[in-house]
């Protein structure tokens, strides 16, 4: 679809979110629309999760996201695959392009947000802020997987902080079911809490206990709403960095104007949807943990080393206690005794790293927030350093799991670095001072589920 006749709505420079024409699957046509959906790319945990979600349908999107052909023909496979679904009616746009209104709810966690095609100009690479560094490697495949299949096929997430509050909704006569005396900004909240009451485009829920709706905005006022409140903000963000640095280098690449001007966003508010953090861990391959543990004690002093008793939540609660004081991290790897013991084990908390060895290993030149990163210290000091270890996907894997990663460290035999959660108002801080954090420091949440909704740029 040619988005390229939109108008920039009124505001300050801000984000420019437009309608678009999404592409959805059929539901006649899969087992189940949960079948259908996967994890982000990089959350999929691989070969196990990989190939339970190519079991769980033949046209599960993980097919799409993740082709397995070998590496000159898989974004091939998946353009042709994508084409297939088209023409077969697996997957078919919608009638009329909007906006669409998100929602993931799980126990007492609920999350709103609108999806739609953001628009990416110059003045957008200020007002989209990223708060990670990226791998070179990871966005030439993805760049290249969306050039072959000319399609966004799943949404970056994005946060922003609104202005307005949960009671100027309810003067408004919206009902408002997120958080007591918080809120987004009025129009965009007042939109998506007014579109929720009707009935949703589709509702499912995935294995891991998590509804998910959607619903579309066309009508032009509600639209123009949304535009003009978000034409005002600048956002973080949230998941997906890789893929904003691929939009913005296929952007280039491409005419403009046209539909490469754009990019598929899931837009949250988190002054009203507050999202989880979480740490995003390492995995080790070619370090045994024998290997790791004698480094660190050969450091005289400057680091230490002590056993924890599992389960693992209990050894979490460790790490969590000694990240309040300061730098820590948990080890874990053969030996440790986990899978085998079921769920109980040792692991090896590593912390009170002595201001010396922090002082001469972490880089001087950046902010005081960024060298207090446990990220900054655990590749400058540790990896770097200690176990002289290159950032490389040979030798480091990033899991977001915490149980897959201790797992996989004690089924390989590499170690598994287990990392305590950056706080948000840390990562907004460094965003706004355009300093970025390691790359993979952190994992929001709860992330948009993969096939709800593709971006075709041909339909």
């Amino acid at each position: 679809m040619n988005t390229a006749g939109h108008a920039a709505p009124p505001g300050t420079g801000g984000l420019d979110l437009i309608p678009f024409r999404g592409v959805r699957y059929v539901p006649e046509r899969v087992r189940s629309l949960a079948a259908v959906t996967s994890p982000p790319y990089d959350v999929v945990v691989r070969p196990d999760g990989l190939h339970h979600l190519e079991s769980a349908d033949p046209h599960n999107i993980v097919r799409l996201i993740l082709p397995q052909n070998g590496p000159e023909t898989r974004n091939e496979r998946a353009a042709d695959t994508l084409a297939r679904w088209l023409s077969e009616g697996v997957l078919a746009p919608d009638p009329e392009p909007g906006l669409y209104v998100y929602e993931q709810r799980s126990g007492d966690v609920l999350q709103r947000g609108v999806i739609g095609a953001l628009r990416l100009s110059e003045a957008a690479e200020g007002i989209v802020l990223p708060h990670e560094e990226v791998m070179p490697h990871i966005v030439a495949d993805r760049a290249a997987l969306m050039r072959a299949t000319a399609a966004n096929l799943e949404p970056l997430l994005l946060t922003y902080r609104g202005n307005g509050t949960a009671e100027g909704l309810a003067a408004e006569g919206v009902a408002a079911e997120g958080p007591s005396g918080i809120g987004g900004n009025g129009g965009t909240s007042a939109v998506v809490e007014r579109t929720v009451l009707r009935p949703p485009l589709l509702a499912t829920t995935t294995e891991d206990g998590v509804s998910h709706r959607l619903w579309s905005v066309t009508d032009a006022a509600d639209v123009d709403e949304i535009r003009s409140d978000l034409a005002h903000h600048q956002a973080v963000i949230a998941d997906g960095h890789h893929r904003w640095a691929t939009y913005l280098r296929l952007r280039a690449e491409h005419p403009s104007p046209g539909p490469w001007d754009f990019g598929l966003v899931l837009l949250v508010d988190t002054a009203r949807y507050p999202l989880r953090v979480r740490a995003i861990h390492r995995l080790l391959h070619r370090l045994p943990l024998a290997d790791a543990l004698t480094a660190l004690k050969a450091q005289s002093g400057a680091v230490r080393v002590r056993t924890v008793e599992g389960p693992l939540p209990d050894a979490l609660e460790e790490l969590a206690e000694a990240a309040s004081e300061g730098n820590a991290f948990l080890l874990a790897g053969e030996g440790t005794g986990l899978t085998a013991g079921g769920g109980s084990g040792r692991f090896h908390l590593v912390d009170r790293l002595s201001p010396a060895l922090l002082d001469t290993t972490v880089p001087s030149d950046r902010p005081r927030a960024w060298r207090a990163l446990d990220a900054a210290v655990l590749h400058s000091t540790l990896l770097d350093h200690v176990w002289r270890i290159p950032d490389t996907p040979e030798h480091i894997a990033y899991i977001h799991d915490t149980a897959a990663t201790v797992a996989k460290a004690e089924r390989d035999g590499g170690t598994a670095v287990l990392m305590h959660p950056v706080h948000e108002d840390v990562v907004r801080d460094l965003a706004q001072q355009g300093v970025t954090m390691p790359r993979k420091s952190t994992s929001f949440g709860p992330k948009p589920a993969t096939g709800l909704v593709l971006r075709s740029l041909v339909h």
